[in-house]
């Protein structure tokens, strides 16, 4: 997390909200020989307190989530390059990346069997639902085998929320008309860049 504390003053509640409407990041937790990492997508739960995942079975970080382990999930929003040129006439600027992210920190575990059936009926309905109007895909479309078969691949987790961080880098270290001038230019310079556009909507409602 950037320290400046000037682009680091999201609540908890907005930094959950990211993070829950993303649902997608970088599961990483300490194994025997190094950092390891997986990209998940996962569902945060309606209180914020966890965060539900799988994990194929075969991944290194199921044998490190046999017991609790100390887990971060690193959830990237939309991002952007900054040019010192765009702040107008103020002198000795550099370039700088302006992005979003949220980082999600806890003690991860393994659920049992039992609960995954749960856990991807209530993962498929959260992305499901983005869908809308279209009609939402549901296990039952599987045959009994090929669910069974996929069920023995996979093993569901989920990690206790215990901190939340964001950072929020939107230039609001810069005075208002170079943080304008900046704004126009990253939307103006990325027509069709949906990343760029949302840095730039962003920057406009921060």
């Amino acid at each position: 997390m950037h320290p400046n504390p000037a682009f680091r003053d999201a609540t908890d509640a907005l930094n959950l909200a990211f993070a829950r409407k993303r649902g997608f990041g970088v599961l990483t937790v300490a194994g025997p020989n190094g950092p390891l990492a997986s990209h998940i997508p996962f569902v945060v739960s309606d209180d914020g307190a966890t965060a539900a995942f799988h994990l194929v079975r075969s991944n290194p970080i199921v044998k490190v989530l046999s017991e609790d382990a100390g887990a971060l999930i690193v959830v990237s929003g939309p991002d952007a390059y900054v040019s010192p040129d765009w702040y107008g006439d103020i002198p000795d600027q550099v370039p700088t990346w302006n992005y979003v992210g949220v980082h999600l920190r806890g003690a991860a575990r393994l659920l049992s069997r039992e609960q995954l059936r749960p856990h991807l009926t209530a993962a498929s309905s959260e992305f499901e639902t983005r869908l809308s109007p279209k009609k939402p895909w549901t296990l039952d479309k599987m045959s009994a085998d090929q669910l069974e078969r996929m069920e023995r691949m996979i093993v569901p987790a989920e990690m206790t929320i215990a901190k939340v961080e964001g950072t929020w880098k939107l230039n609001q270290n810069k005075p208002q008309e170079a943080r304008a001038g900046a704004e126009a230019a990253i939307e103006a310079g990325h027509v069709g860049s949906e990343p760029a556009s949302a840095i730039a909507r962003l920057m406009r409602e921060m």
